[in-house]
């Protein structure tokens, strides 16, 4: 089978990162894969890195039509079985038309559980045979905004479980961060956004300083409420506390080296960061919304609290850095989890099955 994979993002972030998974995976099992992504993206990198067949096109997003013109007429020049779009800025609307206007058929992954017009929805998705939701949350959006149950398909998103069970360089990562031996050590890793709860954990670290001293979080990410997130910290007094790391390549290999990962996110498709914290063996505090409840069983590999509740994270935060037994069993429950449910070989193979069904009806039709 020959697929072309559109990924328009930017940034080397969760999405992005499951295309690569999914490329790989689907390359083993024999397949054809061409990537169109922009030049010097962080997939763009990433793909070549690993040997995956690149086509840059430069995209400015939903309304550059160019970009539409130019992979129309890529398409037609390739010939692939199908086109997967993967990402929303451009590659889904633009992504669509181009491959219905090259008559190929096409399916989009969906990976956020955020809102929008019905009438935004119906024209983004038409052109689509079938559209992917990484999570039942996401379907559920999707079903609300009038994409028809019968062309909906959830295909949850996968961790490395294996590379992220390697031994962690804990000395290291506690130098860096100048986290001392027996330090209670938190990680937090998302884009500095509103939804993603920062502002939260910031207060539930305020709590947490108050009762459970010495601990450190450290924050992964980038996100335009850098600066006002790092004035909270200051004016809380967690200077001395509170780290914020950026956005960090090499987070899959540190992720193992801290005793708790905290996600307070209030809006999340699946949550992939929190996905491999529980790979790595590491108990998880999230919030119970969108797709977290479907990533986190609650008392067993990690808790769930009501999201945007400083004190709802203190005190489950708290709960976890006093059980050392709890955390133990949280972490064994979640590698387990992640390496029975959440493999890159199910996804990809559930995938395949899918290409699969839409080029049977489109050859019985």
């Amino acid at each position: 089978m020959k697929i072309l994979h559109v990924e328009t993002g930017r940034h080397f972030l969760g999405g992005p990162q499951q295309v690569v998974y999914l490329i790989n995976a689907l390359r083993e099992r024999g397949h054809d894969n061409t990537l169109v992504c922009p030049p010097a993206s962080g997939i763009d990198t990433a793909a070549r890195e690993r040997g995956i067949r690149v086509q840059n096109l430069f995209c400015a997003g939903d309304l550059d039509l160019p970009f539409a013109y130019r992979l129309t007429q890529f398409i037609k020049a390739e010939q692939p079985d199908l086109v997967h779009c993967h990402s929303r800025r451009g590659a889904d609307v633009l992504g669509g038309l181009a491959a219905h206007f090259a008559e190929v058929p096409a399916v989009v992954s969906r990976r956020v559980d955020n809102t929008e017009l019905q009438l935004v929805a119906g024209l983004r998705y038409r052109p689509f045979d079938k559209v992917v939701a990484i999570s039942e949350a996401v379907a559920d959006v999707l079903r609300d905004r009038g994409v028809e149950d019968e062309r909906l398909v959830v295909i949850r998103s996968a961790v490395d479980a294996q590379a992220l069970t390697g031994l962690a360089d804990r000395a290291s990562l506690r130098l860096e961060f100048d986290i001392p031996d027996g330090v209670f050590a938190i990680a937090a890793a998302a884009q500095l956004i509103p939804r993603k709860g920062h502002r939260f954990l910031l207060q539930a670290a305020s709590e947490l300083r108050a009762t459970h001293p010495p601990f450190r979080l450290v924050v992964f990410g980038e996100g335009y409420l850098g600066n006002q997130l790092r004035a909270q910290a200051a004016s809380l007094g967690l200077g001395d506390v509170v780290a914020f790391a950026g956005y960090r390549e090499d987070f899959d290999s540190l992720i193992a080296c801290f005793d708790l990962f905290v996600h307070p996110a209030s809006a999340e498709g699946l949550g992939v960061a929190v996905l491999k914290a529980q790979a790595a063996g590491v108990p998880v505090v999230a919030c119970n919304a969108g797709g977290l409840p479907e990533s986190v069983e609650h008392g067993v590999s990690g808790l769930l609290v009501e999201p945007e509740n400083a004190g709802a994270l203190h005190e489950a935060i708290a709960t976890l850095f006093d059980d050392d037994q709890m955390r133990a069993r949280m972490a064994t429950a979640g590698r387990e989890r992640m390496q029975n449910r959440f493999t890159i070989d199910t996804m990809a193979d559930q995938h395949v099955e899918l290409y699969d069904s839409i080029l049977k009806e489109r050859a019985d039709a």
